[in-house]
C-alpha cells in the first residue's frame, strides 16, 4: 500500500516553508507560519442500476486502479455538487444514461490508490433510476457496460473494495448470495 497522502507532502502550501511536520494523525503543521493542512476523506459515489429484467448495470474499468476488473458507474464528487448531482453526472459520463431519481443505501470507507498515493474515500452507494436503460454507452472511464443478472454477480469480480463489499450487501439485502458465494457455499 502507498503511503498515507501527507508523508508525500514536505513543503507548506501556504508559504512553501519545509518545515511542515506531522501535527496528528491527519494532519500536518507549519512551524514557520502555523497553517495546519488536514486531509479528510473524499467523496465519491456507486449507483446501482437495475433493469425491469432483474439485470444490474456494471462496467468495466478502463484504468488503474483494478483496471479490467468489473465497477458500478460512479466516482468522485465534484466540488460544488451534491453527491446525488456527482452520482447522476457520473452515470451520464460512463454510460450515457440519465438518471431520474436516487435514492441513498449506505456509506464504505475505502482507500482508492491514484498517483502514488493512497486516498481516503468514503464511497455513498445509490439505488438510481434511469430514463431509458436501451441506449447504454461505454465512455469516460468505463472501458465496457453489461447487463448482468443479479444471481450472477461475483462481488469478487468487482476490483474495488468498497464496491465488492457494496454488491455483496445488496445482493443479502436482496436474499442473494451471487454466483461466487452460491458456488462455494460461503
Amino acid at each position: 500500500m502507498n503511503p498515507h497522502p501527507l508523508h508525500i507532502f514536505s513543503h507548506c502550501p501556504r508559504c512553501g516553508s519545509n518545515h511542515f511536520t506531522d501535527h496528528d494523525e491527519r494532519s500536518r503543521r507549519c512551524e514557520d507560519c502555523g497553517f495546519v493542512y488536514y486531509l479528510n476523506a473524499s467523496g465519491a459515489t456507486a449507483a446501482i442500476i437495475e433493469n425491469s429484467h432483474g439485470e444490474w448495470l456494471v462496467i468495466r474499468r478502463a484504468n488503474a486502479p483494478a483496471a479490467g476488473t468489473l465497477d458500478l458507474p460512479g466516482g468522485f464528487i465534484d466540488m460544488g455538487e451534491t453527491a446525488e448531482e456527482g452520482v447522476a453526472r457520473e452515470v451520464r459520463e460512463e454510460t450515457g444514461l440519465e438518471v431520474t431519481s436516487v435514492h441513498y443505501l449506505w456509506s464504505i470507507p475505502n482507500r482508492y490508490e491514484y498517483s502514488g498515493m493512497s486516498i481516503p474515500t468514503v464511497d455513498l452507494f445509490f439505488h438510481c433510476a434511469v430514463a431509458d436503460d436501451s441506449c447504454v454507452i461505454a465512455a469516460d472511464d468505463a472501458a465496457e457496460c453489461m447487463w448482468v443478472k443479479a444471481e450472477e454477480l461475483r462481488p469478487g469480480d468487482f476490483g474495488l473494495h468498497s464496491i465488492s463489499e457494496g454488491v455483496r450487501r445488496m445482493l443479502a439485502k436482496r436474499g442473494l448470495r451471487g454466483a461466487c458465494a452460491a458456488a462455494t457455499g460461503r
